[in-house]
């Protein structure tokens, strides 16, 4: 793949460029060919992002001298007959009856859910604020360990520790408290 002179490092932002260009050329081809062995559209598209990770991976192996899009789609095809199988398995399940056993114990296991989950707001409560603000930062904000790690003053390292501690402490709590009381 490499056209850079023998003896000097190939540059990863060239690839890239690379890779985008002649993916970009052959996305609409490559959807088309995929939109064809699935159902839905939204699949399609899931399976041509999935087709794109794939083909990035692999780009190293890619042969400059053939055509991309023909590449590119025995990736899609690949990936559609993955997609095809798992729907197949679940479809089963679903056809054995899963789904209303799934929604059945649900519903048996909702109070407990529900009393699990007063008991994590009041865990969660007790916690130190610095603890409480780097859950409430990580789980409802979304934020990412990097700036949690920026924001805290701590390494990334530190920071899934902390977390880490703070799951353990809770999940201690939530199994072994009394019922926090509801005001």
């Amino acid at each position: 793949m490499s056209t850079e002179p023998e003896g000097q490092p190939e540059d990863p932002t060239a690839d890239q460029q690379r890779f985008l260009s002649l993916f970009l050329r052959s996305e609409r081809e490559v959807f088309r060919y995929v939109a064809a062995l699935v159902p839905n559209v939204t699949d399609a598209e899931d399976i041509v992002q999935q087709t794109a990770l794939a083909l990035w991976e692999r780009f190293d192996a890619y042969d400059p001298s053939q055509p991309f899009t023909p590449w590119a789609c025995r990736f899609a095809l690949n990936k559609a007959r993955q997609w095809t199988d798992r729907h197949r398995r679940w479809q089963a399940l679903l056809d054995r009856g899963l789904a209303e056993d799934l929604a059945q114990r649900r519903q048996e296991l909702q109070p407990e859910f529900e009393r699990r989950l007063r008991r994590l707001e009041g865990c969660v409560g007790k916690l130190a604020p610095a603890q409480r603000t780097l859950v409430e930062a990580y789980y409802y904000e979304r934020a990412d360990i990097d700036s949690l790690a920026n924001r805290t003053g701590r390494t990334v390292a530190a920071t899934y520790k902390a977390l880490q501690r703070i799951r353990r402490a809770l999940q201690r709590c939530v199994e072994g408290q009394s019922e926090p009381e509801l005001a």
